[in-house]
């Protein structure tokens, strides 16, 4: 089998499991580098020839794209080849690391740097009902029940459907976005001049904004996502709530905002002081 059947094949096979563009896009990605690397046809490739590629080409990236990388080899070589040359090649331990979260005042500054009514449209609702980007740019003008005051995400990460609700502040422009997009005949909430938005289009937005507003962290959408998750804990929303509106299946997934919440960090006393107030 040579590179462009195996390759045609591994997308029937993720389109047959139903996974997503960004499974599909990125298992197709691994697939091909690693081919063109080697320059061995599929079903000669060995786990000597992954762990070469991993050594010269990833051994600088982070341990959730090595991990990426073997699964997507895995996938194709044991649906396809009904052999797994990754076996016996060692995953690294994910990197814990604390997502980076804007204070409120950081996000009133992003939200009002941006000028284009549009945008700062779509900024507001990732951040407003804690969005994926992906979510936000698959949102659908059916999706949004104005009347309810409700909207759906459909079959997103997990393919689970799950509910928000519309913000207030915002509920007027929603509106009008909605019947613009009905009025023009599109499917989708938010489009560009040439169709479909990409993730690049708003990730730039995003960026620009926060340059704008002289905020000096590395801000991205899911930044906005982990800034309404954190606010909304500080706030005294039950985790379990929000678990809900994250769509996340495990709670320990949630819990990590539990550990970048400045509300939650200013509760705990420090030992030294519990001490020294006995002494006084």
């Amino acid at each position: 089998m040579d590179k462009e059947e195996f390759l045609r094949k591994i997308e029937v096979e993720l389109k047959i499991s139903k996974n997503s563009i960004y499974t599909l896009r990125n298992y197709l990605a691994a697939n091909t580098l690693l081919l063109d690397y080697i320059k061995k046809n599929p079903d000669e490739i060995t786990s000597d020839d992954i762990k070469q590629y991993m050594a010269n080409k990833l051994s600088d990236k982070a341990a959730v794209s090595v991990i990426m990388f073997l699964a997507a080899i895995r996938y194709a070589y044991t649906n396809l080849l009904e052999k797994d040359p990754t076996l016996n090649i060692k995953r690294p331990k994910k990197e814990k690391k604390l997502p980076v979260v804007l204070t409120k005042d950081e996000v009133k500054r992003l939200l009002g740097i941006i000028q284009s009514k549009k945008s700062k449209l779509m900024v507001s609702l990732m951040y407003a009902c804690g969005l994926r980007v992906s979510e936000l740019l698959n949102l659908k003008i059916q999706d949004i029940d104005f009347y309810a005051g409700t909207g759906y995400m459909r079959q997103s990460k997990g393919k689970k459907d799950r509910a928000f609700n519309i913000p207030e502040f915002i509920f007027k422009e929603l509106e009008e976005q909605s019947k613009l997009q009905h009025v023009e005949g599109k499917e989708f909430l938010f489009t560009g001049p040439k169709g479909r938005l990409s993730s690049r289009n708003l990730q730039k937005i995003v960026r620009q904004a926060a340059k704008n507003a002289g905020i000096n962290k590395p801000v991205h959408c899911h930044t906005l996502r982990h800034s309404f998750a954190t606010h909304l804990l500080e706030s005294g929303t039950d985790i379990r709530l929000i678990q809900d509106l994250l769509g996340h299946e495990d709670l320990s997934t949630t819990q990590i905002y539990t550990h970048v919440s400045r509300e939650e960090l200013k509760k705990i006393k420090s030992p030294l002081d519990n001490l020294m107030a006995d002494v006084k």
